[in-house]
């Protein structure tokens, strides 16, 4: 899969407060990047707890849910969108089945 963007990720665990978010979503981007997913059976055998919430969006839980990650992932293009990257607070706030 192709992961875009990596700068998301980076922004987030390089701002302030954030920095412990670092080798997970590091560990996340890198399986990402390698798997060749078909499905959320797929991802799952990754990634255990990830859920689908509708409309190609699916959210990860990052470093033993303290942070969240939502994608949009197009399993025909092979290709993974981040759309949001926070705290399970921030996470709380947004509607992520339409970011």
């Amino acid at each position: 899969m192709h992961v875009i963007s990596h700068r998301k990720l980076k922004e987030f665990y390089e701002a302030p407060g954030n920095g412990d978010a670092r080798v997970a979503l590091e560990r996340w981007y890198d399986i990402a990047q390698q798997a060749q997913w078909h499905s959320l059976s797929d991802i799952r055998g990754d990634f255990p707890a990830t859920d689908y919430i509708g409309n190609q969006h699916y959210v990860f839980n990052i470093k033993g849910n303290h942070y969240r990650l939502v994608v949009v992932i197009k399993f025909t293009i092979d290709r993974i969108f981040i759309r949001f990257v926070g705290s399970h607070r921030e996470y709380e706030k947004i509607d992520c089945s339409t970011i």
